[in-house]
């Protein structure tokens, strides 16, 4: 397919392709990448790519949202560092949940030196699963990730010994209900272990865990209870559960994702307890009823691993685009 990129409000179309590049770098379940792009003179939209569905571990597309609201933070921050201004509208299309944000680069705006920052660790951010080290991870830190947090309105609550018992068990749980449902096992093998050649899924030379495998779910996550041991567990949540709510999730969960890199610290998902439903609900009721946990995410240091690929550019671009007036 050929690469068609027009300009996009005050973007060239070197800066769009350049951006949109910087989009597609976000994290998603399974590597599924389950986003599509158009743009014109309008702006860029945002569409959710129907067809990179999972319909055993993500039938109501939250996770869906959380990978696309990632890809929208990171195409946020990329227009700004470029110099302009990027007005979002999300959801900005009554009767169409695929559209799911117009951005709009306007007037020239000045590069927030954070901001910038944070637009450099994106081509570095990636999900590390390997077994972190001893390091802790310092207060310092964790203050930072819970107020970018808290910026893109989420926020990551502090979570006592208690609690983070009680989430090691739901932990656990979760994934021995997944690891025993042949839906859920064939669905994460369609994705997983696939060689470099591939464009999407998650190659073995960054994984390799089995889904039955319950050690490598809960390895370090103990290290989280007592004070500077490592790595640290941590919850984002927001007080709604709705597509909106669930959409500005995902960009917090990537902003919180490139302070870390930007800080040198590693992430990866545990995702289990936030995709079996009954198990999210007991983990709502332990962090106290008012928060809808959307991402439960282990942060530390850990050692190189390879990087998960992505789709070629033109293979997420929709012909011909379709752009909000």
């Amino acid at each position: 397919m050929t690469l068609r990129v027009a300009s996009a409000g005050q973007l060239s179309a070197d800066q769009v392709t350049s951006v949109l590049r910087s989009a597609t770098l976000a994290p998603s379940t399974h590597n599924t990448q389950p986003w599509l792009f158009s743009n014109g003179a309008a702006g860029i939209e945002l569409y959710a790519d129907a067809d990179r569905t999972l319909p055993v571990a993500d039938p109501d597309r939250r996770e869906l949202l959380l990978s696309c609201g990632a890809a929208l933070f990171n195409l946020r921050t990329a227009i700004h560092a470029t110099g302009f201004q990027p007005a979002a509208t999300l959801l900005p299309r009554r009767g169409d949940p695929d559209l799911l944000a117009l951005v709009r680069p306007r007037s020239p705006a000045t590069i927030d030196r954070r901001i910038a920052s944070l637009a450099k660790a994106i081509p570095r951010r990636h999900t590390n699963r390997t077994p972190f080290a001893a390091s802790p991870v310092p207060a310092e830190a964790v203050g930072s990730l819970r107020h970018a947090a808290e910026i893109e309105h989420a926020w990551m609550p502090r979570l006592d010994a208690e609690q983070l018992d009680g989430l090691k068990e739901l932990v656990g749980e979760s994934h021995r209900l997944q690891a025993n449902d042949p839906a859920f096992v064939a669905e994460w093998r369609r994705w997983t272990g696939r060689g470099q050649a591939n464009r999407d899924g998650v190659p073995f030379a960054a994984g390799g865990e089995t889904a039955a495998d319950d050690a490598w779910v809960l390895r370090d996550f103990g290290g989280a209870r007592a004070p500077g041991a490592a790595p640290l567990v941590v919850v984002i949540g927001t007080f709604g559960d709705q597509p909106l709510d669930r959409l500005r999730a995902g960009q917090a969960m990537q902003r919180v994702l490139l302070t870390a890199t930007a800080l040198g610290i590693d992430a990866s998902f545990i995702s289990q307890p936030v995709e079996v439903p009954a198990i999210r609900t007991r983990l709502r009721d332990l962090l106290g009823g008012g928060l809808w946990p959307q991402i439960v995410l282990r942060l530390g240091y850990g050692t190189p691993v390879a990087w998960t690929p992505r789709r070629a550019l033109e293979d997420v671009l929709l012909d011909p685009p379709s752009l909000s007036a």
